[in-house]
């Protein structure tokens, strides 16, 4: 199954993430399971988390030194809040 396009991504508290998408869901994503080891961890220093940015076109998110979930886990994963 294709997800929707991500429109926004807003980090939160917690490190979680608001993620609002095309089709006029707004979910939120648990990122704080994914927060250890080499290439994950770097996400605990929040100002680094806070940088979370769209991928081209709204197919997923990403930070600048290539952290990245899948947009199938994004979105099956995360909670829908209206």
């Amino acid at each position: 199954m294709l997800q929707p396009r991500i429109l926004s991504v807003k980090p939160l508290d917690e490190y979680k993430l608001m993620l609002q998408y095309e089709t006029e869901e707004n979910r939120v994503f648990d990122v704080a399971p994914y927060i250890s080891g080499d290439w994950f961890g770097e996400l605990g220093n929040r100002d680094y988390f806070r940088s979370v940015r769209l991928t081209g076109g709204g197919a997923g998110i990403e930070w600048s030194n290539g952290q990245d979930l899948a947009p199938h886990e994004l979105y099956e994963m995360s909670v829908l809040v209206s």
